[in-house]
């Protein structure tokens, strides 16, 4: 994994990690005045690890007796939970954090995790996002994208309103309508995938997205190495600053044995 300033902004606003160990990959791409994106992005990132780390607890929605009143009826150490678990407490931690600093009020972060599921019979990897940063998969020399963003375009575009090549140089593209920390409550998109051997999976915050297409990510990625993922993550993140590094540019690569 790695990020970059690209060549307009000042600050880097985005963050990445990951718990290789524990199967656990996140980026996020934070927004807000002054340095509001950069310590909305770092405070999710460690909210969401620190969760995620810990022994699985039962939340009280999980809990319900009632199983019509359950959110989320999964158990407290599934995966679906304990992703929903770790966005909840990234979100309080960043909402939290802007109520109580004037100069962080409005601040909020994308973010775009994965979960390998060690217990599935089937290889699995749960994918949860909230805004437009994006998880991609590459299989057999074929680019897809697992993730819808969260924004005003996407909803113009999936009700018909708005052509997909008209999206990418909309005026309000940049206009999300979920993000981590912006409300007291979020709700994630979260979905479980099977992977086969020599899949490799792509989290990206949107300044690789804007500058590239499908296909230059493709192209790229076609020459990647499950043993050489750095200098992939450094060429994609080059072509991007190429094309324009109007935005922070982060890539996570995660490779299947």
């Amino acid at each position: 994994m790695l990020s970059h300033r690209g060549r307009v902004r000042h600050t880097n606003q985005d963050a990445c990690a990951a718990l290789p160990e524990q199967g656990v990959f996140v980026v996020c791409d934070g927004m807000g005045g002054a340095a509001g994106g950069e310590v909305a992005s770092h405070l999710a990132t460690e909210a969401f690890l620190n969760s995620l780390s810990q022994a699985p607890r039962i939340s009280r929605k999980a809990a319900s007796s009632n199983p019509q009143n359950d959110v989320d009826p999964y158990p407290a150490n599934h995966p679906h939970t304990r992703l929903r678990q770790a966005i909840c407490a990234a979100n309080h931690a960043v909402f939290q954090r802007a109520q109580k600093l004037r100069t962080l009020r409005g601040m909020g972060t994308t973010l775009v995790s994965l979960l390998w599921d060690e217990a599935a019979r089937d290889p699995t990897l749960w994918l949860a996002h909230v805004g437009d940063s994006r998880c991609y998969l590459f299989r057999h020399g074929e680019l897809h994208q697992l993730t819808r963003d969260h924004s005003l375009v996407e909803e113009q575009v999936r009700a018909g309103l708005l052509h997909r090549s008209q999206a990418a140089h909309s005026p309000i593209r940049n206009i999300i309508t979920r993000a981590i920390g912006s409300q007291p409550e979020v709700e994630p998109e979260i979905a479980a995938h099977t992977s086969e051997p020599g899949d490799l999976y792509l989290l990206a915050s949107d300044g690789l997205t804007r500058e590239l297409t499908d296909a230059q990510i493709a192209d790229i990625l076609t020459r990647a190495s499950a043993l050489a993922l750095e200098p992939t993550c450094q060429a994609l993140i080059e072509a991007a600053d190429k094309k324009g590094g109007r935005d922070n540019i982060t890539v996570l690569l995660v490779s299947c044995p």
